[in-house]
């Protein structure tokens, strides 16, 4: 089990304090995320980190199974155009691979950070992760490993809905495993 406080302390240096400690055992994963990324997302195929360039849905329970100790970090943003969404990501995104490089520094060899959005450096993604010109930046989302957040959240007492409309706050999340 990694030294909570330690962790905690470390969170809030990055400027994280609106966080949640799971087991990512308990992370919810589910075949019905990966058909929505392949019949309803328009970065199918078309992001080095998304599916299909990602492991199968089994692969990524077990990726999961091999750590005892995450954390869910909850981001919430009212946007009134959809434009706003991609900058506002883009900084967090960044944010939070400067808190897994600082986990991973202090001795969690395992750090990996599951970001709420998809990779913004750079503005035309390869869709062949063999081709990515950061890889040592890019990440999968939760979903793209096809984690079911609004189950995983949910039972952890967090909010998160569906949105109609953009008037309405979006409660997104990432996650940082932790070994």
């Amino acid at each position: 089990m990694a030294d909570r406080a330690a962790l905690e302390g470390l969170f809030r240096q990055h400027g994280y304090s609106d966080f949640t400690w799971l087991d990512p055992r308990s992370v919810v994963v589910a075949q019905w995320v990966r058909m929505k990324c392949m019949f309803g997302c328009d970065g199918y195929a078309a992001q080095a980190c998304c599916p299909p360039n990602v492991p199968s849905v089994e692969e990524c329970r077990r990726f999961l199974d091999e750590y005892t100790t995450g954390a869910a970090f909850h981001f919430e943003k009212l946007v009134s155009v959809p434009e706003e969404r991609r900058q506002w990501a883009a900084g967090i995104y960044e944010g939070l691979l400067r808190l897994e490089r600082a986990v991973f520094l202090s001795g969690h060899q395992k750090a990996f950070m599951l970001p709420m959005s998809q990779c913004h450096f750079c503005d035309d993604c390869v869709t062949d992760k063999a081709e990515c010109r950061r890889p040592e930046l890019a990440r999968p989302t939760p979903e793209a490993l096809a984690i079911d957040l609004f189950a995983t959240v949910r039972a952890l007492g967090l909010p998160i809905e569906v949105l109609s409309r953009y008037d309405q706050a979006m409660n997104r999340y990432a996650i940082l495993l932790i070994e």
